[in-house]
């Protein structure tokens, strides 16, 4: 028998992604959207000169973090981004954490991601139409040191 939604159980459905919060520094800011939260092993392989197997052994490597990027509507006199990213300057960048949070029907936080040392690497603004029914939207693309589960 089916349970009653208020008493089902919170391992029976996965969360869903379209409740998230971002935090960048100690401010919250709102999304759209945030793709591309990702992380890799690179694999070394080696072969010792006297091993008897003719094949090679994989050793993890460095690990590699791919760009964050974050997309939001374009408002009047919203200067965010550009405030963001025009703080970048060649060898400097005004590096920040990022946190990332999945949240649940009432707001609570239920899973949260941690970029360490992140800056503004790409800016990218909407595509004009004239004949288009579409709100405006800017896209930020963020390179980082690191991802964590908190």
């Amino acid at each position: 028998m089916a349970e009653p939604g208020k008493e089902q159980s919170k391992t029976t459905w996965p969360l869903v992604k379209f409740q998230f919060s971002v935090k960048i520094g100690d401010q919250e800011a709102i999304f759209q959207e945030v793709t591309g939260l990702s992380a890799e092993t690179q694999q070394i392989e080696y072969r010792k000169g006297n091993s008897k197997e003719f094949s090679t052994v994989k050793i993890p490597g460095i690990q590699k973090f791919g760009n964050v990027t974050f997309k939001k509507g374009i408002f009047k006199d919203d200067k965010g981004f550009w405030d963001l990213y025009n703080a970048v300057k060649m060898n400097t960048a005004e590096r920040k954490v990022i946190v990332i949070s999945l949240l649940d029907e009432n707001n609570d936080v239920v899973m949260s991601w941690r970029l360490a040392n992140a800056f503004p690497s790409k800016i990218t603004v909407t595509d004009m139409k004239s004949d288009a029914n579409e709100p405006t939207v800017e896209t930020m693309e963020l390179a980082h040191e690191g991802l964590s589960l908190l």
